[in-house]
């Protein structure tokens, strides 16, 4: 397992340290915090960040912020290097309290860059620290939650949808398949994640489909890989789940209206 920076920021003139981490295909740290502010990002590939049942995809124009303290998993559904900026809280002014997407350009990845350097004067370091700050442009909070259940019957179905997000059975069938009614599992699902099997699913659908987009899939396959009959019907569950499209989401729009509260799969 690849280690994470753990521990206070070195001593020096500056207050971010920059660390790359290669990971492969799969991997994935074990959930930890860090005593500093972190800025996750995916110089090379795609990458996950998972926070309680909270999920954020990370293409190369999006990174998180994650607060000091807060415990996380970090991994890779492919090939990817991981490129964290760890922030002292006592040299940072920005106090953002909870995990915040934000929006990567040209220019904050060449400033990232730049702070790797270990040639980098104290004058030049600092400039730079001082404008990366200034870059980091928050984005909509939209992670994809799947709440895991803890019901034995909730979750083996949830585990089999999770195994195969293409699964076309029916809530009635699922509940068939535990030995509930269709009724009992309405009313478990509901209790364990706080969302109907509907949402739920379409949940754990938009999560698989993220990754394979970031990674340059066209839409079509994505969305038979995860269970959508159409193209069409994929793009509408979208955005009536996260607000905007597929690609204006992974381009780090930050443009987009809020999702349907009420958004279920069709």
């Amino acid at each position: 397992m690849t280690e994470a920076v753990v521990g206070a920021v070195p001593p020096g003139v500056g207050a971010i340290v920059v660390g790359n981490f290669p990971l492969a295909y799969g991997q994935w740290f074990v959930p930890h915090s860090h005593p500093q502010h972190q800025l996750v990002w995916a110089r090379r590939g795609v990458l996950g960040v998972a926070v309680d049942d909270a999920y954020w995809v990370l293409p190369p124009t999006r990174a998180l912020w994650l607060p000091a303290g807060v415990v996380h998993r970090t991994g890779a559904t492919r090939e990817a290097v991981l490129c964290s900026l760890y922030f002292e809280p006592d040299r940072c002014d920005l106090d953002w309290a909870d995990p915040t997407p934000v929006a990567v350009d040209g220019l904050l990845a060449h400033l990232i860059a730049h702070l790797g350097r270990e040639d980098l004067h104290d004058g030049p370091r600092l400039r730079a620290e001082a404008v990366v700050l200034d870059l980091l442009r928050p984005l909509p909070a939209t992670p994809i939650d799947v709440p895991h259940p803890t019901d034995d019957r909730v979750r083996a179905v949830a585990d089999a949808l999770l195994a195969n997000p293409a699964d076309t059975r029916s809530l009635e069938a699922h509940a068939r398949a535990v030995g509930v009614s269709r009724r009992t599992l309405t009313r478990l699902f509901v209790h364990d994640t706080g969302m109907y099997f509907d949402r739920w699913r379409t949940h754990v659908r938009l999560r698989a489909a993220l990754p394979l987009l970031a990674e340059g899939q066209p839409v079509s396959r994505v969305a038979h890989t995860v269970g959508y009959a159409t193209p069409s019907a994929f793009l509408a569950a979208f955005r009536r789940t996260v607000g905007t499209s597929p690609g204006r989401y992974l381009k780090g729009d930050a443009s987009f209206g809020p999702p349907d509260p009420s958004a279920a799969d069709a």
